[in-house]
């Protein structure tokens, strides 16, 4: 008998009254097609509240208490067991493509981190990035909220594929720098996060982006003899406390 491909897309701290089948007044279609043809739960159960170690327990099936990311800013022990290293061993080919954010945005010697500025914006090391990274063999991925600063990885890659070179200017700055660095996010938004709308095209959001390179992977996974595992880890509807983007349905 085969062994069935495995599909698991995520959708990021979105409460299980946020769809249209639930509020008339929510737009979102193709999340409605997955509950009218699959089970819909509403007595589910996440093990933490804080994104990071829901991620690391759906990876580990562990409670945040043993794997040890127990909270935002206390890195996943990368020689935790995960499901994709078992996943592997029974013949899987493994693959992560949207948000990870298994790693804090502060690295030290102590717990270095690669989901950390400068290594964020370091699009060379993530070019050459191919090592199996918490059980997955393929990861593109893209730790930013919206505007965010921690832009960058296989995200910022895409967009300059996609023509946008100044995509720095679509984002704010790192912390410490100057609207001289930023000159054209300085005169667009003067740095203000309020009364305002992100400007950045539609088409090259990372919801586009975590969608297209999905299906990529999928593609190029029509003519292997291994079975799969794809995680499709979107980033949305993280609340961003009054930021403002662009609201894309999965």
């Amino acid at each position: 008998m085969p062994k069935p491909n495995i599909l698991l897309i995520t959708t990021d701290q979105q409460h299980f009254e946020a769809l249209g089948v639930h509020d008339p007044k929510l737009k979102t279609p193709n999340l409605d097609r997955l509950c009218r043809e699959g089970s819909r739960f509403d007595r589910a159960y996440c093990p933490s509240p804080v994104c990071t170690p829901s991620r690391a327990s759906i990876i580990t099936g562990q409670y945040p208490s043993h794997h040890g990311a127990w909270t935002i800013g206390v890195k996943l022990p990368e020689d935790v067991p995960t499901v994709g290293e078992a996943l592997i061993e029974a013949g899987y080919s493994t693959a992560l493509i949207g948000k990870a954010h298994f790693q804090p945005l502060a690295s030290t010697a102590e717990s270095p981190s690669i989901e950390a500025q400068p290594t964020l914006r370091d699009l060379d090391f993530w070019r050459g990035f191919n090592q199996t990274w918490y059980g997955f063999e393929h990861v593109e991925l893209a730790r930013n909220h919206a505007d965010e600063s921690h832009v960058g990885q296989h995200y910022a890659i895409w967009l300059e594929e996609h023509g946008l070179t100044d995509w720095k200017e679509y984002f704010q700055p790192l912390p410490g720098d100057s609207a001289a660095k930023a000159p054209k996010m300085a005169a667009r938004y003067g740095y203000c996060r309020d009364e305002r709308s992100w400007q950045l095209p539609q088409e090259l959001h990372y919801t586009h982006w975590t969608g297209e390179r999905s299906l990529a992977y999928l593609d190029a996974q029509a003519d292997s003899d291994r079975p799969f595992f794809l995680w499709s880890s979107f980033h949305d509807p993280h609340p961003l406390y009054g930021q403002r983007t662009v609201g894309l349905d999965v």
